[in-house]
């Protein structure tokens, strides 16, 4: 008689799916047990969390979040910083097409991530913010948090190297600054079937104060 081997890919899933039926057993039970005070208490925190959510929903859309805008100067750039939490702002030139390219990516994600400004500014009306911030490749985006600079997006490197990148890459890239809500997996970038683009991704962090020259895009 053959020596019996390990368990079977059957015997595997059946194990599995036992310990996820007892579980969720057990939350019923749980749920079953409670109290009408227990019952009422997780209504009310719901109900808070949902009132907290609202007014935060009112003061993210009258400090001009779900929309990309523009800012015209410095000062608006410092006033915005400290009106929200969250910021990513894109620094542009006119004449530079990748600058083109990444404003249809922002006008959705700004849609999108209404806990999150978005908004851009021509980088030669705002000179000293450009100097101060160490920006010397276009298009750059800097990710901002409570008034701080926290990652630089620069060009198309951290996108694949290339200009036909997908919003959710770029929505990605974003979330690795913990400056969106996301619920993907930040350690893999959604390239899948874009071998091209996956080979060139960069992980790394970039250093905030350190050289981010890039050759893969325009120069200012």
């Amino acid at each position: 008689m053959a020596a019996s081997g390990p368990p079977g890919v059957e015997q595997q899933l059946l194990v599995a799916t036992k310990i996820i039926e007892q579980s969720i057993d057990a939350e019923l039970e749980r749920l079953e047990n409670l109290d009408g005070d227990d019952l009422d208490s997780i209504r009310k925190q719901r109900m808070e969390a949902l009132r907290k959510r609202a007014l935060k929903k009112n003061e993210w859309i009258a400090n001009g979040h779900g929309e990309y805008s523009e800012l015209y100067d410095e000062k608006e750039f410092f006033e915005a910083s400290k009106k929200s939490e969250n910021i990513v702002c894109h620094f542009y030139r006119d004449s530079f097409l990748r600058c083109k390219i990444l404003d249809k990516h922002m006008e959705i994600l700004a849609r999108k991530h209404i806990e999150t400004k978005f908004c851009k500014i021509n980088a030669e009306k705002a000179p000293f913010l450009t100097d101060r911030l160490k920006i010397r490749v276009l298009p750059t985006l800097c990710l901002l948090q409570k008034g701080k600079t926290r990652d630089f997006v620069v060009g198309f490197t951290d996108l694949g190297n290339i200009d036909d990148f997908s919003t959710e890459m770029l929505e990605w890239r974003i979330a690795r600054a913990a400056v969106i809500e996301y619920s993907g997996d930040l350690l893999t970038p959604p390239t899948a079937g874009n071998t091209r683009g996956k080979q060139n991704i960069k992980l790394q962090k970039k250093t905030i104060r350190g050289g981010r020259d890039s050759d893969d895009t325009d120069s200012d």
